[in-house]
């Protein structure tokens, strides 16, 4: 391992730490300021803000006519948000999930998630898919803080405590300017780290004889959701679990909604969706959104043995793409394993858990 590499690992890490750090503390500021909660301020400010080398990635291969990577870049995004990051976070300390989420915003990533797939059945998005989607995220921005303006205001009038968002609420335009400024910087730093930590993994893969194709499908589809990691960690542990939570279900409707629509959009011709990504990585993307609602309702919370059953899932997940990358031999065994017993027993075990907690809330 040589300087260089040594470098870049460990200057991303440095940045992704002190960059996510600035962005969780400006936006609880935010949201303090403008007189929002902290989970519309996870689902818009932050959630969009960790998504820019999504954004970034997919422009720039829809614009170049990679529409594998455009279209797989989020899709991929989408499972590795809710399976991994909200499996780690969960595993370091149980997040308690607003209902809202329940009600609202799980819900609408599922319906985009369908609606992904259905836009891509024919194997094409096209201008008039983009549109589609692309509109559909301005109505959901605006609705989410108009929305969240007018909870805070009704909460404020009648005495009831605001949403953990600030005892003390800024009014002064000065005074907005500091987190504003803090969740920008703490965006580029997010956007900067992400980049070296990917480069360094990418020569450290190369230097250990580790082929492109496991690159591609582990390290650099992880890299780009790095920011949408260490925020999310960074707001567990500082207890702002809706920032955390919000950025994360925020992110996945922005990857469709935003980042595959505005692709759709400026890509000569459309993108081409792969079979493969139709057939298989949307299906798993829509159940693992699915999956997010008898998991939250379940007492509102995310348990430490669910975050360790998501990150499972993940690495079964990983494993599958790695082996079926590389033809392995063991890959028909794997997925009759997983289709005969795993899958089964996680359904069961979902249906059960749910069943329980509909009872104990009758």
């Amino acid at each position: 391992m040589d300087v260089m590499t040594i470098a870049l690992l460990t200057g991303g890490f440095a940045l992704l730490v002190f960059g996510a750090e600035l962005l969780v503390r400006g936006a609880s500021r935010l949201a303090a300021s403008v007189g929002v909660s902290q989970l519309a301020i996870g689902l818009t400010v932050v959630a969009y803000g960790t998504s820019t080398p999504e954004l970034a990635v997919s422009l720039q291969a829809g614009l170049a006519g990679n529409a594998d990577i455009a279209v797989a870049n989020a899709v991929g995004s989408n499972i590795f948000n809710v399976l991994f990051i909200l499996g780690a976070c969960a595993a370091i300390k149980p997040l308690l999930v607003h209902r809202q989420l329940v009600r609202l915003e799980v819900p609408i990533m599922i319906a985009a998630s369908a609606m992904l797939m259905a836009l891509s059945w024919d194997g094409k998005l096209g201008f008039w898919d983009g549109w589609v989607l692309f509109s559909g995220i301005t109505v959901f921005t605006v609705w989410a803080i108009r929305r969240s303006r007018r909870e805070e205001a009704v909460a404020v009038a009648s005495g009831a405590p605001r949403s953990r968002v600030s005892d003390q609420p800024q009014k002064t335009a000065g005074r907005i300017y500091t987190p504003i400024s803090w969740v920008l910087a703490g965006v580029a730093l997010l956007v900067l780290g992400a980049r070296w930590m990917v480069d360094g993994a990418i020569l450290l893969a190369e230097a250990m004889g580790v082929g492109q194709v496991v690159i591609g499908l582990t390290i650099v589809a992880a890299g780009t959701s790095l920011p949408e990691v260490f925020t999310s960690l960074m707001a567990t542990i500082r207890g702002e679990r809706d920032i955390a939570i919000g950025n994360v279900v925020g992110s996945n409707i922005y990857n469709i909604l935003m980042i595959i629509g505005l692709s759709s959009l400026v890509a000569p011709g459309g993108l081409n969706v792969a079979p493969s990504l139709l057939n298989f990585d949307m299906e798993v993307m829509l159940v693992v959104a699915v999956a997010c609602l008898p998991v939250f309702f379940t007492g509102y919370s995310i348990a430490r043995w669910e975050g360790c059953l998501f990150l499972g899932c993940y690495a079964a997940y990983i494993a599958y793409l790695i082996m079926d990358a590389a033809g392995h031999d063991a890959l028909p065994a794997f997925s009759q394993v997983m289709l005969m017993f795993v899958v089964p027993l996680l359904a069961v075990t979902v249906s059960v858990i749910t069943f329980r907690s509909l009872i104990r809330q009758r």
